[in-house]
């Protein structure tokens, strides 16, 4: 995923997700910016494996995240942001 791509889908996330902010590119990591905080996003180093994300949050540790999915799971919840409706595939009652 190139930093564009990144870039795109964190813009689509927060979309998405109803909340206003916006996502800058710096040298080797991404920043979003809403109006209760800023988080930042960096590719973890290959020695980190299965480690590829790494979630940097205000007077907190970095969250670890070994793929895009948790990774945006982890943001959505780090920016209070609603999960939505689940799908439920089973008989009706």
């Amino acid at each position: 995923m190139t930093d564009a791509e990144l870039r795109a889908l964190l813009l689509d996330c927060l979309a998405l997700w109803g909340v206003k902010g916006r996502v800058e590119a710096l040298d080797t990591s991404m920043q979003i910016i809403v109006v209760t905080m800023i988080l930042q996003i960096e590719r973890a180093s290959a020695d980190m494996l299965p480690v590829r994300w790494l979630l940097h949050r205000p007077n907190r540790p970095a969250r670890v995240a070994p793929s895009i999915v948790a990774l945006l799971t982890a943001l959505r919840n780090a920016l209070g942001a609603e999960a939505g409706n689940k799908i439920r595939i089973g008989a009706s009652p």
